[in-house]
């Protein structure tokens, strides 16, 4: 089922409002010099990547599809725009009957990226593209984001169990977004209803501290959770005293206690003493979770702890410290007129303080090493080579308006999988580095 045909309450009618005025300004002047049908190539990539980030990952591609699909301005939209004076009835008109027609390339989802890369590019006429730059931004600045925090958390947890829980940390719409990114970096589950709804995504939960304290005590209130969510639940045993907690919940639950959840204190510490007690007990298979504040470092440290799954909110949704990826939507190609088969020309911005630009239509390819690991994101305007004729990156995501590229999240999960298992391993490292292959023009 494609959810996003449900018109769910976490969907939006259009996506054409997602914009920044200017892009309708530029298509007024545009329509009225004679230049908006001029063929046109935008790019979407990041001069740098976050400091100390050793790579990217490209996630909201899936959405960046459904954003496209829906840009539509509808009576409604086209009413506040009049209303508004934002734009004249011409540009009106043209608008009123906007569909995207063009074609969109990019580097397939949870694929990795490194500065310069060009993860997205949009071909049409200047005016079908220039209309889509700040929602494409917007998803993909977001979303890669998330992900690449969910990657880095995802490899120092080693295998461990993930389970993505910040949707009260963020606005409640980027909450099921940055679930969805977070699946994509290498989480397993989220407390997210809406995201498990909408994308499928394995949802988890069962009881926070409010429920311990609404008994008359914890045992009536482990013993009420067991009563109707089964031996196999997770309990909650920080509330007053652990060791008494573990104590407890093994004599309601029996061995068959599915886990423990610790949400405070010195977490290495008192999950050692848990699972010594647990075992002590009997529950040997009884799992421990752990929660609070958690971030990459803070999972890294907790490796020769027996935990068995982290939960993490805050720094998940926020990026770790970096919550946009600094993408930006340039033009790098146009031609010479407006007629259909003129020739496309190079364009650039020329500025100072790093924003520099690189000009012409370009294809991205990946070299690797005699071991397979990857060397260089290599990146050219011209021929291919023909050593990397079968590494390039790029796939086509929609063809003449049409979309071409749906895949299930599973797809695009599995994929970041082996893109990171394919960098060198200096790359799961999170002492602060350069990025861990350097990009190369030809």
């Amino acid at each position: 089922m494609n959810t996003a045909d449900l018109g769910l309450p976490v969907d939006v009618p259009s996506t054409a409002l997602f914009t920044d005025q200017y892009e309708l300004t530029m298509l007024r002047a545009a329509l009225q010099a004679g230049t908006a049908d001029r063929r046109s190539v935008f790019e979407v990539f990041t001069r740098r990547l976050p400091e100390g980030r050793r790579y990217g990952v490209v996630s909201g591609t899936g959405r960046v599809l459904d954003a496209v699909e829906n840009f539509r301005f509808d009576s409604d939209v086209i009413g506040f725009l009049r209303s508004n004076r934002i734009v004249d009835d011409e540009t009106l008109g043209w608008l009123a009957s906007y569909r995207f027609g063009g074609d969109i390339w990019g580097y397939p989802e949870g694929e990795v990226y490194f500065p310069g890369s060009p993860v997205l590019r949009v071909e049409g006429s200047f005016a079908e593209c220039v209309l889509l730059e700040t929602v494409i931004l917007s998803i993909l600045n977001h979303d890669s984001a998330i992900a690449a925090a969910a990657s880095r958390m995802s490899a120092a947890a080693g295998g461990r169990g993930l389970i993505e829980m910040g949707a009260r940390r963020t606005h409640e719409l980027s909450a099921v977004a940055a679930a969805r990114a977070a699946y994509v970096g290498g989480f397993d589950t989220t407390s997210d209803l809406a995201a498990g709804f909408r994308y499928g995504i394995p949802t988890v939960g069962t009881s926070a501290h409010a429920f311990t304290l609404l008994h008359d005590s914890e045992r009536d209130a482990f013993q009420a959770q067991v009563h109707a969510l089964g031996r196999g639940t997770t309990l909650l045993i920080d509330t007053y005293d652990v060791a008494e907690a573990v104590r407890t919940a093994v004599e309601i639950a029996g061995p068959e206690l599915g886990a423990v959840r610790i949400d405070s204190g010195d977490l290495l510490l008192v999950a050692h003493r848990v699972r010594q007690q647990l075992d002590e007990l009997g529950a040997v298979n009884t799992r421990i979770v752990v929660t609070s504040d958690l971030d990459e470092y803070a999972i890294a440290s907790l490796a020769a702890a027996p935990v068995d799954a982290y939960g993490v909110g805050t720094q998940l949704v926020t990026g770790s410290g970096h919550p946009t990826c600094s993408m930006v939507y340039k033009i790098v190609a146009r031609a010479v007129s407006s007629d259909p088969r003129a020739p496309l020309q190079p364009v650039a911005k020329k500025s100072l303080g790093g924003k520099l630009s690189v000009g012409g239509r370009k294809w991205a390819a990946r070299r690797v090493d005699a071991w397979g690991y990857a060397e260089a994101e290599v990146l050219g305007t011209g021929t291919v080579p023909s050593d990397l004729l079968d590494r390039q990156l790029h796939v086509q995501l929609v063809k003449g308006g049409e979309i071409v590229a749906r895949e299930p999240l599973e797809v695009a999960r599995e994929r970041h999988f082996a893109a990171r298992a394919a960098l060198p391993v200096s790359a799961t490292q999170l002492s602060r580095g350069e990025p861990v292959i350097p990009t190369e023009y030809i």
